[in-house]
């Protein structure tokens, strides 16, 4: 028994290790990687200077959704980082490990934080009676949408977008939704 007992207490610091890691990526890249993305994919060029503001808002516990808000040059919205597995589009079957950023300008982000704290409210009976059975999904530009519950408080959020399937526990969705409009005001 005190074998068993030694293994184990020698494997939780690797197993703790691995978790943490994960995050540490997913926040490497939220805070590194975005900047790039917001100045290249939506700002564009200075010639002289220009300021902009990036703020993460919150990363799901799963490490494969990251939100980010940024303002610039008279723009604001809302990135979502994935990070995962994603499939090759080429056809080959194979996965890899990638991250890509999803960009939302303000009034898109707000619609979509507001129609799933709606349709999570609306519909909290029906996903509530049967866990994982129940599911709700909905299409936003390109990307589809799964809401669910699995488990008590475990409500789910799921998004499809370009190859990636990353889950955004309700805690985190929450917390980026409250933290997106107070980066508002």
């Amino acid at each position: 028994m005190r074998k068993y007992i030694t293994i184990i207490l020698l494997l939780a610091p690797i197993i703790l290790f691995s978790q943490s890691k994960v995050k540490e990526y997913s926040k490497k890249i939220a805070l590194y990687q975005a900047k790039y993305y917001i100045i290249n994919e939506i700002l564009g060029e200075s010639n002289d200077y220009d300021k902009f503001i990036i703020d993460p808002l919150a990363a799901a516990k799963s490490s494969e959704l990251t939100s980010v808000y940024y303002e610039g040059k008279n723009k604001q919205g809302l990135i979502l980082g994935f990070y995962d597995d994603y499939w090759d589009k080429g056809g080959s079957g194979r996965s890899y490990q990638g991250y890509g950023f999803k960009n939302l300008n303000f009034d898109d982000a707000l619609r979509l934080l507001n129609k799933i704290e709606k349709i999570i409210k609306d519909e909290k009976k029906f996903l509530n009676a049967d866990d994982n059975e129940n599911n709700i999904y909905f299409n936003f530009d390109d990307m589809i949408i799964v809401i669910y519950r699995e488990g008590l408080l475990r409500g789910r959020i799921r998004i499809s977008w370009d190859g990636f399937d990353a889950e955004w526990e309700n805690t985190s969705f929450r917390r980026t939704k409250r933290r997106f409009e107070r980066s508002l005001k």
